[in-house]
């Protein structure tokens, strides 16, 4: 329980002015991720209004002067990418003076997962959302912008510093893979390990020995069987499994 202000305080809170310094603006900005087709693909929304206007961003919004970050998060994820009870987290906060041509705006990035077919079927049809795929010119986790790209594999212009956004947002799942439930959160509820290495080796960018990396989840206390197979598959119908919420990660 929070000790009442002592009388000295209230009448120092009472007679504060808030308005006699420059507040910066903060807002959050979402990275919501998905890995398809042996690429990395994120939401991004066409501004159709200044500043830059025709450029794409990743959906984002101020946060209310009674509202926290996370709420603000959630809020923005519901309204602009129709989801919610997905994988949420702060990513990284950007605040270079000049990001922002309007005023002086403070984001806070966060990260969220989402399997491709939870995405696509979330979204209306809005020829201003789209889906790219991601191009990131550098290996490992040694960070820098990513571009995102039309379906015709042309680049597409982003908006203020959201190449740089998206760049930090593939470092991030790149270095916590390994240890986070990353790659488990880019599935459907139930998997096979196919399905997961083709999602390790998307966010990596590279490829990864098959055997080693069966051997490695199966001994990891992260999956569950499920009992079951695949269905309607042309080739060999494989195992299902399903994370397991319960393991440390």
């Amino acid at each position: 329980m929070s000790e009442q202000p002592s009388d000295t305080e209230q009448r120092f809170l009472a007679a504060y002015d808030a308005g006699e310094f420059e507040r910066p603006s903060v807002t959050v900005d979402l990275t919501v991720v998905t890995a398809d087709d042996g690429a990395l693909r994120a939401l991004l929304v066409r501004r159709d209004e200044h500043p830059d206007k025709g450029s794409y961003a990743l959906p984002g919004g101020f946060v209310g002067p009674d509202e926290s970050l996370d709420d603000a998060a959630a809020r923005v994820l519901r309204e602009k990418a129709r989801l919610d009870h997905v994988h949420l987290e702060q990513l990284y906060t950007f605040g270079a003076p000049d990001r922002d041509p309007r005023t002086r705006v403070i984001t806070v990035a966060h990260l969220a997962l989402v399997d491709a077919k939870r995405l696509q079927s979330a979204l209306a049809e809005d020829e201003a959302v789209v889906v790219a795929r991601l191009r990131v010119p550098w290996e490992g986790e040694r960070g820098g912008p990513v571009e995102a790209l039309d379906r015709d594999g042309r680049p597409l212009k982003l908006a203020f510093d959201h190449g740089d956004v998206l760049g930090t947002a593939v470092k991030r799942m790149r270095g916590k893979l390994d240890y986070a439930p990353i790659g488990f959160q880019l599935l459907p509820r139930d998997f096979t390990l196919r399905q997961l290495q083709d999602v390790h080796e998307t966010v990596l960018g590279r490829p990864l020995n098959k055997d080693s990396f069966r051997r490695r989840m199966l001994a990891s206390d992260h999956l569950t069987p499920t009992g079951r197979r695949e269905r309607d598959v042309e080739h060999r119908p494989g195992e299902l499994y399903r994370f397991r919420r319960t393991s440390a990660v």
